[in-house]
Order: structure tokens, then sequence, then C-alpha cells
């Protein structure tokens, strides 16, 4: 996912370099489509990377009160699982913010540099 986002994003930021004569309706209607299924994807991982920590935490906690090995291993499972998903959250978050801007860049673009035109 990290590669398909961060590849649209850079193609998106090329076209936008270009400034080319291009049909920027079509580009900015494929452009919603692809934040709306990058938000969706940030919403799971926002879940599982929350859920994620909550089990940690509660394992620490029972582990602090039994003291069992076994709580022991699984508290560090859920930690070190959890360092991947803040990492890619952190990606996807990232990445739709900016396209949040591309989208300003669009509509301007299609607005011939009239961003106050945008009503939302």
């Amino acid at each position: 996912m990290k590669k398909r986002i961060v590849g649209y994003r850079k193609r998106i930021d090329s076209l936008l370099a270009q400034n080319t004569d291009c049909d920027w309706k079509q580009v900015l209607e494929e452009h919603l489509t692809q934040v709306a299924f990058f938000q969706h994807e940030r919403l799971i991982h926002l879940i599982v990377t929350v859920t994620f920590a909550i089990l940690a935490m509660l394992s620490a906690c029972f582990l602090l009160l039994t003291q069992e090995i076994a709580l022991g291993l699984l508290t560090l499972m859920l930690l070190v699982l959890l360092i991947p998903y803040i990492a890619h959250y952190y990606t996807l978050e990232n990445e739709v913010q900016r396209m949040y801007e591309q989208y300003d860049k669009i509509w301007a673009n299609l607005h011939h540099g009239h961003p106050h035109l945008h009503e939302q």
C-alpha cells in the first residue's frame, strides 16, 4: 500500500509541476476517487493500530499484576507488531494530507487559478 500511495502522489505532483494543459476535471474526479480509497485504508489502519495499542497496554497491565512469563511474551509480541502498524499509519496519514493539498492545486488549475471559487 505504501508503494501505491506514494507512487500515486508522486504522479500527481509530476502532473502539477508540468502544468500542462490537460483535462483537469477528469484529473480532479480521479483524484477524489483515489483520496476516498486511501481515506478508507487510513481509517482501517487507525482502527487496527488503536486496537493493538489497547491490547498491548492491557497485556502490560496484566503482566505487572501477575508477572506471568506468557503475558510477558504476549506483551512483547504486541509491542513488536505495534511498531510497523504505527509506521504504516503515519505514512498513510501524511500522504493523504499531501493529497488534500494536491486537490487544492488541481481545483485551482481547473478554475484557472481562482481557488476562491472552491465551494465545499
